[in-house]
């Protein structure tokens, strides 16, 4: 991905945001790229080294209620 600024666009003049929204979207973006390139990282390991067995990984129903766990913490109890 580039990390040149979008041009500006034709049909509207652009609006300057408050800095605390520009902060907010550059750490957004920040993280975004952090993502994507652990993401990056582990395509290109398995594209060198293959597949890992399958008694080193987790099943993915074991990830999905792991997940799910952390969300229902993270959200207020509903009386």
């Amino acid at each position: 991905m580039s990390e040149q600024p979008a041009p500006p666009s034709a049909c509207a003049a652009r609006q300057p945001l408050e800095p605390a929204a520009a902060d907010a979207l550059r750490a957004y973006a920040a993280r975004t790229r952090a993502n994507a390139d652990r993401f990056a990282a582990a395509l290109e390991d398995i594209a060198t080294n293959g597949l890992p067995s399958v008694e080193d990984c987790t099943p993915w129903e074991e990830l999905r209620e792991a997940h799910l766990a952390r969300l229902a913490a993270k959200r207020p109890a509903v009386a």
